[in-house]
């Protein structure tokens, strides 16, 4: 090693491209300066060869000089040192100008360089417009030189557009049905549910399903409860709880008729007796559920689910279990009396109305049966009108008979024209309940869409307000509305 701290002989200009750090400058007394070589000076108003400039900084070829004269730099810190950079060209072996310190390259640097297999990656998270702003810049460059990244990006683009559609995220109403149906294909049940009992059944599972979603303070939620009476509109205000109770109490008829235990008792609904003492009578839907009314307090709440829930599901499996001839076993409801299919019929209509009436109240989708079921509410409705014709007739607020025919015979005629989901023709005999009704003893006809017809046998329109087209015997055309408004009950 020299005296200079170098190994012995090694100049650091040999190491070709290599980064160059000049050592220490020698003092000036150590400089042998008889050992440099000294220009040729030009003669007085000349100028030098270029020749005889030596290069500064370069020692000649073969002089055997120390280190050359050098500004002096002072050696910096091994941590400030400025990185390598790989693609970086070699620095000429002539001292260049002083690096710039390295917060200076720092600060006036981009976005950090990726990787091709980063901004693979980052490509979902781009899609979604959740990367950074310096990713995002990264991203785009690098899709204007890939085009496999470029198509990917495409292809998640599209698929968040799917991801944000305007339409309900809420379950289709039938799939129920079509998941059962091809689970009965496959295997049919063992005991299968009558054919007039699937509309209970279907109803009573969609109310249960609105139910499930509320939360427990919808449960106290105001319903109104609208049906026609004394030909007029008249509502009462309870819960979403006080509806599934009188869902409850009403369905205790049929249960009765069943044989099955009464979900009133202990109430007093099921042993209510006349006045004088007699024997006991069947009680009307609208005194059941006042009782029950009367009978919970505090105000019911989701607890009531249960046991609604469980009734429902012993009357069809009841019914289902019982045979074909149970489908005529009469049903009281006090005034009047339908038989068992009916009944059930007449239970699947007043829990799809019902269940409108809480998804209103809580803010639910809720749409209508399905157009087979529609269709044989709508039926019974129909049958059921003459019978109520007969009956407003006899409280003066029907037309008189003007023809009365045998029993079987047909008379005269309302054409009831339901259009739409659930629709048909129907004919209403207007005379005689014993009449039969027929389209070539039509003396008006009457259209409405199939939801306006039952929401007016609910009692939720005003007659006046649910025909769309009217022709005919005008008289004959009011009495069949404000019939089918009459059906309707608490």
């Amino acid at each position: 090693m020299s005296g200079d701290g170098r190994e012995g002989g090694r100049r650091d200009d040999e190491v070709r491209g290599a980064r160059r750090i000049p050592g220490p400058r020698g003092a000036v007394d150590d400089l042998d300066l008889e050992t440099v070589e000294r220009p040729v000076l030009p003669p007085p108003g000349g100028s030098a060869p270029d020749e005889s400039v030596p290069e500064q900084g370069v020692p000649e070829e073969g002089a055997a000089a120390p280190e050359p004269d050098e500004p002096y730099e002072p050696e910096e810190p091994e941590e400030r040192e400025e990185p390598e950079e790989p693609d970086r060209p070699e620095e000429p072996d002539e001292a260049g100008p002083v690096p710039e310190p390295p917060h200076a390259v720092t600060a006036s640097a981009s976005a950090p360089v990726l990787s091709h297999r980063v901004l693979k990656a980052l490509l979902g998270a781009w899609a979604l417009s959740a990367c950074s702003a310096e990713e995002t810049a990264a991203v785009e460059d690098h899709l204007t030189v890939c085009a496999p990244c470029a198509d990917e990006a495409l292809r998640l683009r599209d698929a968040v557009g799917l991801l944000h559609t305007d339409g309900s995220l809420d379950l289709d109403p039938a799939l129920r049905t079509r998941v059962l149906d091809g689970c009965l294909g496959r295997r049919p049940a063992r005991v299968p549910i009558p054919e007039w009992a699937t509309a209970y059944d279907a109803e009573t599972a969609r109310l249960d399903a609105l139910l499930r979603d509320i939360g427990d303070s919808d449960w106290h939620a105001p319903v109104r409860l609208q049906w026609f009476e004394d030909e007029r509109a008249v509502t009462r205000r309870t819960t979403v709880a006080g509806v599934i109770g009188h869902l409850m109490a009403v369905d205790g008829l049929v249960s009765a008729a069943l044989g099955l235990d009464d979900p009133l008792a202990g109430t007093g609904a099921a042993a209510g007796t006349e006045a004088s003492g007699g024997p006991e009578v069947p009680l009307s839907p609208t005194r059941r559920t006042e009782t029950y009314w009367a009978a919970t307090y505090p105000p019911a709440t989701r607890a009531v689910r249960e046991p609604w829930r469980a009734l429902t599901h012993e009357l069809i499996r009841t019914t289902s279990l019982a045979g074909p001839n149970v489908a005529e076993r009469s049903v009281s409801y006090g005034e009047f009396a339908l038989p068992l299919q009916d009944a059930l019929l007449d239970r699947a209509f007043e829990c799809w109305v019902h269940g409108t009436d809480i998804a209103e109240a809580v803010d639910y989708p809720y749409k209508p049966p399905s157009a087979a079921h529609l269709h044989r509410m709508i039926d019974l409705a129909a049958r059921m009108l003459p019978a109520a014709l007969a009956g407003r007739r006899g409280a003066g607020l029907a037309g008189p008979a003007r023809e009365l025919v045998a029993p079987g015979a047909p008379g005269r005629s309302v054409h009831l024209e339901v259009e739409g989901h659930g629709g048909g023709d129907w004919y209403i005999a207007l005379d005689s309940p014993a009449a039969v009704g027929s389209p070539d003893r039509a003396v008006a006809q009457v259209a409405l869409d199939g939801v306006e017809f039952c929401q007016l046998v609910a009692g939720h329109i005003s007659p006046v307000e649910a025909a769309a087209g009217q022709e005919g015997d005008r008289e004959a055309i009011r009495d069949v509305l404000f019939a089918s408004a009459s059906l309707s009950r608490l």
